[in-house]
């Protein structure tokens, strides 16, 4: 099941520019932003446990999206 919603990936394409935007669109991307924030998490608890931590902190996630 989706978590971020279909209308506040339309918001992000129009902040981006757009005037107009598609259901399948705004799908396309969900999805895609959904699996990038997952890699990009399993990431950051990779190094919040390499550095003896149970808490992921905002510099992990910072540091698993670069």
């Amino acid at each position: 099941m989706a978590e971020l919603s279909l209308a506040t990936v339309d918001k992000l394409i129009r902040k981006a520019g757009a005037k107009r935007v598609s259901a399948d669109a705004a799908a396309a991307l969900r999805d895609i932003l959904e699996d990038m924030a997952v890699d990009i998490g399993e990431r950051a608890v990779e190094i919040a446990l390499h550095v003896g931590r149970k808490t992921v902190t905002a510099e992990d996630i910072k540091i698993a999206s670069g």
